[in-house]
């Protein structure tokens, strides 16, 4: 399994020295040359993310709640902040800043969350790019303490997580991840596929 450190920054991020971990496990269909990196590091109050795909052909028509974004050019971050249970956020995102956001522990009993300003509660601003497009968000310690109440951020905790690139209904639909899949089959939502990330 992958592994990754988070940095932590106590006050200003600087994304220059945050390591990028690159989402480049081609998966199911033939390569077509579309790429991710992720970058991630912490403060005292939330997690931040930097997402950015190499992509030409965007595809981005969906804007409204519960819309299926892994139908658009999507980027997406599963993550269970207890290492020990296999309840995990699902983050799917496209360039409209429309999210897909799921809880669950496995695709059958996934439990669709709705918050009334998701852009805003997660911080969240997209932009293109020269070869394609990128995202910012952030994920509040406080929502994460509204399903695990004793999660800390801190050193030495342990996430198990992966980042994944789709886009189902794109002009070439291809499905790419971080850490490696065993299914046969096109599925992110497999905790056992998880690799592990510590803060720094």
């Amino acid at each position: 399994m992958n592994r990754y450190t988070i940095k932590y920054f106590p006050k200003n991020i600087d994304w220059d020295s945050v390591p990028a971990l690159d989402v480049s496990n081609v998966l199911w269909l033939p390569d077509c040359n579309i790429r991710m990196s992720q970058q991630i590091c912490y403060d005292d109050n939330a997690i931040y993310i930097h997402q950015k795909s190499v992509e030409k052909n965007i595809r981005a028509e969906l804007s409204t709640p519960l819309a299926m974004v892994c139908d658009d050019s999507c980027m997406e971050f599963f993550f269970c902040p207890d290492p020990d249970s296999d309840r995990y956020f699902n983050f799917e995102w496209n360039l409209n800043s429309c999210l897909y956001l799921g809880f669950c522990a496995n695709r059958e009993n996934s439990v669709r969350l709705v918050p009334p300003n998701p852009s805003e509660l997660f911080d969240a601003h997209t932009a293109l790019t020269d070869d394609g497009w990128e995202l910012f968000y952030k994920i509040p310690l406080s929502f994460i303490r509204l399903f695990f109440p004793d999660f800390k951020l801190e050193s030495g905790a342990l996430l198990r997580a992966n980042c994944y690139k789709c886009g189902d209904k794109t002009p070439h639909p291809h499905y790419l991840s971080w850490n490696p899949s065993t299914s046969e089959t096109p599925d992110f939502h497999r905790p056992c596929d998880f690799g592990t990330m510590i803060f720094e």
